[in-house]
């Protein structure tokens, strides 16, 4: 099975290394979603879950991840990476079907 979503290396290790040290129980799976839409936009939600019935289950980097059924189309040809910058540091989604951008 084709999976929706890409995890960038530096990604996956903050992941990995979040899952070790931040006491997420063992039967808990990296959730990805969407929230919101109307008049502000659709945003991306990140977090770690149980598994639900209406959720689809995919091995990314190693990682199991949880995808509800219904955010699969809007999740399709994402990359999760992490950016730590001197004033900022998350996760962030990016298109991969666009070109990447490069701040200096």
């Amino acid at each position: 099975m084709l999976n929706p979503i890409e995890i960038t290396p530096k990604a996956e290790e903050e992941i990995k290394h979040i899952m070790a040290h931040k006491n997420i129980p063992e039967d808990y799976f990296l959730r990805v979603g969407v929230k919101g839409g109307g008049c502000g936009g659709m945003s991306f939600a990140l977090g770690f879950d149980k598994k639900k019935p209406e959720d689809q289950q995919y091995q990314v980097q190693g990682i199991s991840v949880l995808i509800e059924k219904k955010h699969l189309m809007f999740l399709m040809g994402l990359q999760l990476d992490f950016y730590e910058g001197q004033e900022e540091r998350g996760f962030t989604f990016v298109n991969s079907s666009l070109p990447k951008r490069h701040d200096h």
